[in-house]
């Protein structure tokens, strides 16, 4: 391939300063971690039990019961309890039997993925020790041969990787990668890391081509992009070559999950079986044909947007041209025919997943979190296989707002879901709408989201930041205050940079020489590129390129030129000769920009919404009052001038009570104040009450159509991640033209 490649920082060679994402990240270090530590271990009154130390402390407990009794050991014999096995009596589980979703180990694995890259940060010894501990807990549940999934060591070795369609050993398994490399990287510690290591060796021996192995890929997917991770770590070269495996082998026939499901049904005497024949049956997995056939996003959306990470990580390691041509393929379908404007994806609640193309609903929305933090994952993925600003502007968008989104103001409740509208009193009634949570939820057995936060959040940074393969050019995808290290053409580059994102555009990066690779103490020039991106949401690329000005272009006489520029991809490229002190000043222009979906998007048409920077806003009935349906935006009124729109700075103060309960919590942010009206109720429909189901017979149901009304009035449209925190109410982010 052609494009420049790069890798992201180290996450020790990058800080955050930014009060922004500090206090998101203080946030999950100081209530979002220690809250789900008691989860993990079932001590949330109140909240759905996790199960997860449970199944680790069994399963570790079992181990020694088999050392002590050697060849007397009876191992446990199989018996299907479900793909969620729960205690007969909830008050008093057995403590040698497993309980939860086949996947709860994974509770443990993005929690200490979170903790790992806090502590690369903040130490907190208190925290570590926790974590070792857990640690070692999780070590003493391993098998003598490297497997390590608690569902199958409790319930009936005999069984593992049978059903791989649906029980989500490797799943773990990536999780488990994910976790490990990460805590190693925070602390320096590699007992977790060598447990991965041993269970990645494990599954080497049983997947792949040759004679006697298992020709089986994960039905769940993420350990393709985790075994990438180890691979980078460990520097071994089996690790990837699984990884590719495991993305070529997908979707091939005949189906491992067919094969798998004829042999079950047949060792269980099923006798109801029968082989599911729809040519398209594992679309769900992402399995109905070889990735490099495919050119649409389909099935389960998080699953989708692990494995697309994971294809975009191997097409560059591998220097796969066709892989890297469907990994193009696949995220140009997903942000020009299935992307919401809050940066989530998944349309429909069948499956979580992709719906059809141009079917983006708004209320029955699924957009689940850890879709939107799996499109971040892409989306960074595809920033290493070439550096185009449309990548970062997704990325940017996934991040400040639905995976934001996904956790109260205070870190104690989270959404699985994040819908675009809501009508609560729709959400109680309506079956159609039961995956629908108008307030955030304290926790949920099958818990993939809120770790899911934790883990993305304390490891922003590596976003924000590549560097180019051949060591010469620094990108800046994210502008976010902080420090960030880099080797560049020899010579270590320190850019520190302040910046007032996501509220406002401006800041600068200051470039600092710390000697050449060899150790030299001189801070002399040096030659190397800095490319920023030109973000997406300033409307006009040049106008983007005319915010960024340093101080190596302005200066006069021989030195005028030391420095100059190209725009390419999105990105300006400042190139030539920095000196220690060199400032790259920016200041982006921040429009209040009033967006329409494609015609295509049914649900949309004739509505609008309010983006600034990259945050979506919405209403909420908190500030509009009810029947949000009736709230216009005055298009013409903001067509004729845009800076009616109003921009201001204020304090959010969050707090609710009861089911959806926040704490008390203020937040500085900004609004948006827009040219509105409202379309008024009749005055029987009125006089019924705000918000009644029923009104009296009076009110016609239907009556001649007659022009309507335009009451005058004023939209006031907050960040979307921080709605439903003042308690349940309906919400918009689409207003009507």
């Amino acid at each position: 391939m052609t494009s420049l490649h790069s890798k992201p920082l180290a996450l020790k060679n990058v800080t955050v300063t930014d009060s922004f994402w500090r206090t998101e990240q203080e946030l999950v270090r100081t209530a979002v971690i220690p809250y789900q530590w008691n989860a993990l271990n079932d001590n949330v009154p109140g909240a759905a039990p996790s199960y997860c130390m449970h199944n680790f402390k069994a399963a570790a407990a079992q181990n020694k019961r088999k050392d002590t009794q050697g060849k007397a050991f009876v191992p446990p014999k199989y018996t299907f309890r479900g793909f969620e096995a729960l205690p007969e009596d909830p008050a008093n589980p057995d403590p040698d039997k497993f309980y939860g979703f086949v996947f709860q180990d994974t509770d443990f694995s993005k929690w200490v993925e979170a903790v790992g890259y806090s502590l690369a940060h903040y130490p907190d010894p208190a925290l570590e020790q926790t974590a070792d501990q857990a640690i070692d807990v999780v070590c003493a549940a391993q098998l003598d041969n490297g497997y390590l999934d608690t569902c199958y060591i409790l319930n009936d070795m005999d069984r593992a990787f049978t059903n791989l369609r649906d029980h989500h050993e490797l799943y773990c398994l990536g999780h488990l990668v994910e976790g490990a490399v990460a805590y190693y990287q925070g602390t320096g510690k590699d007992k977790l890391l060598k447990a991965a290591c041993r269970f990645a060796d494990y599954v080497d021996e049983r997947f792949g081509r040759k004679p006697g192995q298992l020709r089986g890929y994960p039905g769940h997917e993420i350990a393709e992009m985790a075994l990438v991770r180890l691979y980078e770590v460990t520097g071994e070269q089996r690790y990837l070559d699984l990884a590719e495996y495991f993305v070529t082998e997908r979707g091939r026939q005949p189906y491992i999950f067919d094969i798998q499901a004829d042999e079950n049904a047949k060792r269980d005497a099923d006798a109801n079986y029968k082989p599911n024949t729809d040519p398209n049956r594992y679309a769900y997995h992402q399995a109905n044909k070889p990735v490099t056939e495919q050119d649409e996003a389909v099935g389960h959306a998080v699953r989708a947007g692990y494995f697309y990470s994971g294809l975009a990580d191997v097409a560059r390691l591998a220097d796969d041209q066709d892989l890297a041509d469907a990994a193009e393929r696949l995220w140009r379908n997903i942000v020009d025919k299935k992307l919401y404007v809050t940066g989530g994806i998944g349309g429909t609640v069948d499956g979580e997943a992709f719906s059809y193309n141009y079917d983006l609903p708004n209320d029955s929305a699924y957009s689940e979190t850890c879709a939107a933090i799996s499109l971040a994952f892409f989306a960074r993925r595809m920033l290493e296989l070439a550096p185009k600003a449309e990548y970062a502007d997704v990325m940017e968008s996934a991040l400040y707002n639905t995976t934001l989104a996904g956790m109260a103001l205070d870190g104690k409740s989270f959404f699985y879901v994040n819908p675009l509208e809501v009508n609560p009193y729709a959400c109680h009634k309506d079956s159609r709408l039961r995956h629908v949570k108008p307030v955030r939820q304290k926790w949920f057995g099958c818990a993939c989201c809120p770790p899911n936060i934790a883990r993305i959040v304390e490891s922003v940074q590596e976003y924000a930041y590549t560097v180019a393969e051949d060591g010469g050019t620094l990108f800046t995808h994210l502008y976010m205050g902080g420090v960030a290290k880099a080797e560049l053409n020899g010579t270590a580059v320190e850019l520190d940079v302040t910046a007032n994102l996501p509220w406002q555009g401006d800041g600068k990066a200051v470039v600092r020489l710390g000697g050449d690779a060899a150790g030299t103490s001189a801070q002399a020039p040096a030659r190397f590129t800095l490319a920023f991106r030109l973000p997406g949401w300033v409307g006009d690329e040049s106008a983007a390129a005319a915010a960024i000005t340093a101080t190596g272009e302005s200066e006069s006489g021989a030195d005028s030129s030391r420095v100059t520029r190209e725009i390419r991809d999105g990105y300006l490229y400042l190139t030539g000769e920095w000196r220690d002190g060199d400032t790259v000043t920016f200041d982006f222009p921040m429009p209040v920009r009033m967006l329409a979906a494609n015609p295509l998007v049914r649900e949309d048409a004739g509505k609008v919404a309010f983006v600034r920077g990259p945050i979506t806003f919405c209403a909420e009935e908190k500030d509009n009052g009810a029947n949000l349906h009736l709230l216009h935006a005055d298009v013409e009124a903001l067509l004729a001038d845009p800076s009616v729109a109003k921009v201001e700075e204020f304090d959010f103060h969050a707090g609710a009570k009861g089911q959806g309960e926040v704490e008390d919590v203020t937040r500085r942010m900004v609004k948006l104040e827009v040219p509105a009206w409202r379309e008024p109720l009749p005055a029987a429909v009125a006089a019924a009450g705000e918000g009644a189901a029923e009104v009296p017979a009076f009110a016609p149901l239907y009556a001649v159509y007659a022009p309507v009304k335009r009451e005058p009035a004023t939209a006031t449209l907050i960040p979307y991640f921080a709605w439903a925190n003042r308690g349940e109410n309906e919400m918009t982010v689409w207003l009507r033209g």
